[in-house]
């Protein structure tokens, strides 16, 4: 009887885990998971989306995808600033180095000496070499098209436009398993 009823609960176990395999394990490989599908419609990843959310804003407090906190089948992860080398497969690597996020934020004042515009952008993603969450270079005078079509999808204006509305924004751009881009735009 024992024996059957144990059977009877790794059936159920099993059937549930493919049922919604995202369930069955940590958030962050929840978000690799559904990262790498697209964020499908479902429970699971509507969580996994929202915790990648919560963790850039109102701006990027923590890493979006902590991999580290996500058993690969044996494979190790550096933990962020353990000075090794980053050891997960080149699989999983391409979700995470794909995710590019921007902080983005403008300002707009009317004077008697006209509209002064004031803009900033601060860029962060993971290095390659390394797998660290890092602070990138940015110009707000040379942001890459894709952002700016973004922008202007948005607001109806340029970035450095002297006319529109201001904003503060987090913009990410992540890639899904097919190598098209998704993005997210959060203003807070």
């Amino acid at each position: 009887m024992k024996v059957k009823t144990l059977g009877a609960a790794a059936c159920v176990a099993t059937a549930f885990s493919f049922a919604s395999p995202a369930a069955a394990y940590p958030i962050d490989c929840a978000i690799l998971l559904c990262l790498a599908g697209g964020f499908p419609a479902s429970a699971e990843c509507s969580a996994a989306k929202a915790e990648l959310i919560r963790r850039i804003t109102p701006w990027p407090v923590e890493p979006p995808l902590q991999l580290w906190r996500c058993p690969m089948g044996g494979h190790s992860v550096s933990l962020p600033g353990g000075g090794g080398s980053d050891s997960i497969p080149p699989e999983v690597a391409k979700y995470r180095d794909a995710i590019e996020l921007w902080q983005l934020s403008k300002h707009v004042t009317s004077g008697s000496g006209g509209r002064d515009v004031y803009t900033s952008t601060v860029r962060y993603g993971y290095a390659p070499s390394s797998g660290e969450w890092v602070r990138f270079p940015s110009n707000d005078n040379a942001l890459p098209e894709w952002l700016d079509d973004t922008i202007r999808q948005r607001t109806g204006k340029g970035f450095q436009d002297e006319y529109g509305r201001g904003f503060r924004s987090i913009v990410v751009r992540m890639q899904d398993y097919t190598g098209a881009s998704m993005t997210e735009w959060v203003s807070y």
